[in-house]
């Protein structure tokens, strides 16, 4: 009955298409023909007007979805004015230069989002990303659903993109690369991503092919730009889930501008929806601040703090998961003894200082500092009965199990402990002359890493110690074994590891019209990348990599609004110090890095569907992929081999439409197609551990027609399985499995009780919030039974093995609210 309700809402949700007022917002400096500010100028579109500040500051908010013009008047110089037209939501920074002479900026309709496009990048509304709903709470919830990206675990903010493990993503922060945490080994355990939603001005996401200033990985770029605020401001968001709060202030001058964070998530409601029954406490916070100060119109220092917490105490007690068929019924029953305390404290500090020698160049220094210490403990004993269930209809034990097939004990061990120190000094560069663009950069970083590794399990059914998986005469628990006992797994190391790296890149960018009007668009550039790895008993090991990279898009001059793009080149991944450490425990100095020749054509269209915005975006890829460092997967911690034996390759196509399906809001659906596969040894190709072929995602907004404060955001996934079922220790050329199809609805219902078309007079009590919204969100609508890994038992009768499910969450249901001051 409840799904037959939820489907009628939506349905009823589907079908509005009342459009209310959108706004966007344009702001920027002033200044004269000697780049100094100027004051008092007025800045005027039809009746909407404001007045630049003593530093020429100014900010003014625009209807958005059509054309506008922005007048600029001051007596002391000649009028200018441009023409725009902004999406909703969008803040447009322009800058406007005033001289004696009639100037006329001309029409600049989204300048930075069309060389965007032009590049490669997809941009995407800030203000979705507070309102989608979202298991993991953060902004990776929104990657995942563009195109390019999957996941198969909601409770994990990683994801994968085109083929490639999650060490393969980039996360910058206001150019500020950022990290990830080392040990962390499944998505019950990950709390707290590193971007902070709430003081994100503007999101940019490349899938593949992009420019050589980004950094050393194979797959995918996520740059994010925090606010520099210009006046006060506050949030403050709380749910069953969590609660977060933001500040941002400016001081009068506007040469101070902070903006602030701090959040706390608890999972319990997630991790209680799975079948195993846990006493889970945990405790995920962290604080976050960007600082910024204009020491004059040409120096500008910057600096962005953190410090999050996340500790979690794991204590499961029983889990009974059913399978098999209608008439072969089969249960796990699984009773637990033990826990596990797990620590991650990380603090990462970074100043940047930009210095605008005149309009033509631009220098910019960043030295940042990361610190982690993180540790895992655990003595999880599991004893499990494997047997028939009861399906007699009436019977009191209806559901049972009433004969034990397998019975059996795991015993888990655990005390991991690293210590991570790194340290990045960087200088950038940027050059503009004539149309033409040179960007540099250099930059060095030093890893100084300290890691204990203790694990090991214990294995018993029907009374035998099980041997080890690589024992030739292993035939327990058929017959018994008379050696010494021993673990199933064991592993054991201490490393002290440092990691010295030395990288740099230069790139040539020009952007010129055709005799026909079409635009050209050309970027071309190298990193080079030379690391050394030493340590304790470790041989110093110094290797370089020069990897050259391209693009070249093309804009026609149609009637039809098309740009075709190409780019590619030769992308390496020198290795972090997960990638050095052997599933054994053992760092291997000489892994190399990992190579990629990399080729993607694209294409954009850009068209009006009932008189409203729409865009089809597609990409069509290849990658090959040689020194591959194969790799297993256990939910989301990777154990590399750390032995370059294996060559791979990669290609598919993506397809993105977004717009407006219902007027004044963006939604978009995306389809990708990937197939990717690896040969070991030259034993032939089979499926990476990241082969997904099929992905179809979908984030929908809607309203009431007759109550548009009445909002609704739909969030959609289908992935098909992807190769994790089997054994961790299973040779994948003799035994591989998938698991099935990731299938997964989450829906969130708003009510705007006061917003920007929604304002109340002085003396009522919603006057002073900007915003205030009551929200009601259902994870996982038809409770789809998700697994992210198999669990397997002997059954001593049949002499088998099975492969039980370890499903993820079911239905949970959340209230929460946000407020804007």
């Amino acid at each position: 009955m409840l799904k037959k309700i939820v489907l009628l809402l939506l349905l009823f949700l589907a079908t509005s298409l009342t459009l209310h007022a959108q706004k966007a917002t344009v702001q920027g400096v002033i200044l004269d023909e000697d780049n100094q500010p100027v004051p008092g100028a007025t800045i005027n579109c039809g009746e909407d007007y404001t007045i630049s500040d003593i530093n020429g500051f100014y900010k003014l908010e625009v209807p958005a979805l059509k054309e506008i013009t922005i007048i600029i008047d001051h007596v002391s110089f000649k009028p200018t004015k441009f023409t725009v037209t902004l999406s909703n939501a969008e803040n447009f920074v322009v800058n406007p230069k005033l001289s004696t002479d009639v100037t006329s900026i001309g029409e600049v309709q989204v300048t930075a989002n069309k060389r965007k496009v032009l590049t490669g990048i997809q941009t995407v509304s800030v203000d979705v990303i507070k309102n989608i709903p979202s298991a993991s709470g953060g902004v990776e919830t929104l990657v995942k659903s563009l195109m390019g990206t999957t996941s198969n675990n909601e409770l994990s903010s990683q994801y994968s993109v085109r083929g490639g493990n999650y060490d393969e993503n980039l996360v910058y922060v206001n150019e500020i690369e950022v990290y990830r945490p080392f040990l962390i080994r499944s998505g019950q355990q990950e709390g707290l991503s590193f971007i902070n939603s709430d003081l994100i001005q503007n999101l940019d996401f490349s899938a593949g092919g992009f420019q050589a200033k980004y950094g050393d990985k194979l797959s995918s770029v996520l740059d994010i730009t925090y606010k520099v605020p210009t006046e006060f401001e506050a949030s403050v968001n709380a749910s069953f889930m969590g609660a977060a709060a933001s500040v941002g202030t400016s001081s009068k001058n506007k040469k101070l501008s902070t903006i602030s964070g701090i959040r706390y998530r608890n999972n319990s409601m997630f991790i209680n929806s799975k079948q195993t029954e846990t006493n889970y406490d945990p405790l995920f916070a962290d604080f976050q601040t960007y600082i910024t100060y204009k020491a004059s119109n040409k120096f500008i220092l910057n600096f962005l703090g953190n410090f999050s917490m996340n500790q979690y105490n794991y204590q499961p007690l029983s889990r009974q998961t059913n399978f098999g068929t209608i008439d072969d019924p089969v249960a796990l029953l699984i009773y637990y003894e033990g826990q596990e305390e797990d620590e991650y404290l990380t603090t990462f500090g970074a100043f940047k200082a930009n210095y605008l020698v005149n309009e033509d160049l631009t220098l910019k220094l960043i030295g940042s500092t990361y610190h982690a210490t993180e540790q895992e403990y655990y003595d999880i004993l599991g004893q499990y009965r494997l047997g028939e269930v009861n399906t007699s209809i009436g019977d009191d034990n209806l559901g049972d199990v009433e004969f034990s097939e397998g019975i059996g004990s795991q015993l888990n061990h655990a005390r991991n402990n690293l210590d991570a120190l790194f340290f990045n000094l960087e200088h950038k560069g940027t050059y503009t002359k004539n149309k033409h663009q040179l960007d540099w950069g250099v930059k060095y970083t030093h890893e100084d890493i300290r890691d204990r590794l203790v694990e090991w399990e214990v294995i018993d059914s029907a009374g035998f110690s099980i041997r080890p998986y690589f024992e030739i005469d292993n035939d327990q628990p058929y017959n018994a074994y008379e050696g010494p006992l021993v673990p199933y797994q064991n592993v054991r190391a201490t490393n002290f590891t440092n990691i010295d790296r030395f990288s740099g890149y230069g790139q040539w960018s020009y952007k010129t019209t055709t005799s026909s009007k079409a635009k050209l668009f050309f970027n071309a550039g190298v990193r080079a990348h030379n690391w050394t790895v030493s340590g304790e008993d470790i041989e110093t090991t110094t290797q370089t990599v020069v990897s050259p990279r391209a693009q070249i898009a093309f804009k026609p001059n149609w009637k039809k609004d098309m740009v075709f793009r190409l780019s590619g080149g030769v992308y390496h991944q020198p290795p972090i110090y997960r990638e050095l450490r052997d599933s054994s425990g053992i760092v291997n100095p000489d892994v190399k890095a990992q190579k990629s020749i990399h080729a993607v054509l694209g294409n954009e269209y850009s068209f009006l569907l009932w008189n409203r915005p729409f865009k089809l975006k597609s990409e069509a890829y290849y990658k090959h992929l040689t020194d591959v460092n194969t790799y297993t997967l256990e939910n989301v911690r990777i154990r590399y081999s750390a032995d370059n034996n294996a060559v791979a390759y990669a290609y598919g196509l993506d397809l993105q439409l977004n717009g407006e399906f219902v007027p004044g809001t963006e939604s978009w659906i995306s389809f990708g197609y990937l197939k990717t596969e690896e040969n070991i040894d030259n034993r032939g190709y089979i499926a990476r551990p990241t082969d997904q072929r099929v992905k179809f995602g979908m984030l929908f907004q809607d309203y009431v027609p007759n109550i548009p404060s009445l909002k609704m955001y739909l969030n959609l996934t289908y992935n098909t399985g992807v190769p994790g079922g089997s054994p961790s220790y299973a040779d994948p050329y003799i035994y591989q499995t998938r698991l099935k199809s990731y299938k997964r609805a989450d829906v969130g219902f708003s009510y705007v009780l006061a917003g920007e078309d929604k304002t109340f007079d002085e003396g009522h009590w919603l006057h002073p919030f900007k915003e205030f919204t009551l929200g009601f969100e259902i994870f996982n609508i038809f409770e789809n039974l998700n697994s992210i890994t198999n669990t397997w038992v002997r059954d001593v009768y049949t002499k088998s093995q099975y492969g039980i499910p370890n499903y993820m969450t079911g239905r949970v249901f959340n209230l929460k609210v946000n407020m804007k001051f």
